[in-house]
């Protein structure tokens, strides 16, 4: 990212995965500093990192080409308001808080050039999933700084419209919980059908783990990779027909809507 100068406001979780990430790109210590009121979690960011560390977010911002917004959806508004004396036009604003559109950011901070990112828990592991949101504003140079740094925490997809948020929400955003869901619910079964807790626990997770593995690596849509392992008349496909029987797809569908429409409402309430 050349010398580019990157500020957190807000030191927790996925600000750490990502300063980390970074960090993990080359990215030097020096050009990156996180603002927090909370001490011990900027104690522990500069320990591991060596990063700059302010209290005072007016303060970390000033020689800022990109400021990443990573506080609580609640507090946002105030803090943006914080920063309207230090903020200028020429500073990238990304946000990853679930649910603040960009014309409330825009509204609360006075700048125009924002980006607007969901991204999911597995990028504490760098293995995550973010959609990405730009303004017209927002030039090519800065894109690519954004897709540089939301790419040191997973892969970064970029969406046409803001309203795909919301999808991008329920799909991926909430999508790890779903496989987890899943993983307990093949755990149970073994457990029903005689095996230990700890293996069936086992199986489960590094089946959806090597599933996941072979989507990802290979050129086959999902339902092709599906259907070479489900043998006509096999023990696949009695379970296939099972999951079908009872309304599998269907019921994705209308729980990844209800996500979608959650989604939606939340924005609308954190917007007001």
């Amino acid at each position: 990212m050349g010398n580019t100068q990157i500020t957190f406001i807000g030191a927790g979780n996925m600000a750490g995965s990502l300063i980390g990430g970074l960090c993990k790109q080359g990215v030097k210590a020096e050009q990156i500093c996180a603002s927090d009121p909370g001490p011990a979690a900027l104690e522990a960011l500069q320990n591991s990192y060596a990063i700059n560390t302010f209290s005072d977010n007016g303060v970390a911002i000033q020689q800022a080409d990109i400021i990443v917004l990573a506080v609580k959806p609640q507090v946002m508004r105030q803090v943006c308001e914080q920063l309207v004396p230090y903020i200028t036009q020429q500073q990238l604003v990304i946000s990853i808080a679930a649910g603040i559109t960009c014309a409330s950011l825009s509204r609360w901070l006075g700048v125009e050039s924002i980006v607007r990112c969901m991204p999911n828990t597995p990028a504490l592991i760098q293995q995550g999933v973010s959609g990405l949101y730009a303004t017209q504003q927002v030039s090519a140079e800065q894109r690519e700084q954004a897709q540089q740094l939301l790419s040191a925490v997973g892969l970064a997809v970029w969406l046409d419209t803001e309203q795909q948020i919301d999808a991008v929400t329920a799909v991926s955003g909430s999508g790890p919980a779903y496989f987890f869901l899943l993983i307990e619910a093949m755990t149970a079964a073994g457990i029903k059908l005689g095996l230990p807790a700890d293996t069936a626990a086992q199986l489960a997770k590094y089946t959806a783990q090597g599933a996941s593995t072979m989507a990802c690596q290979s050129s086959l849509e999902a339902a092709q990779l599906r259907q070479q392992v489900t043998s006509p008349n096999g023990t696949t496909e009695a379970a296939i027909r099972s999951f079908q029987q009872g309304g599998f797809t269907e019921l994705v569908e209308r729980a990844v809507r209800s996500a979608a429409s959650r989604s939606a409402e939340l924005a609308q309430q954190l917007s007001e």
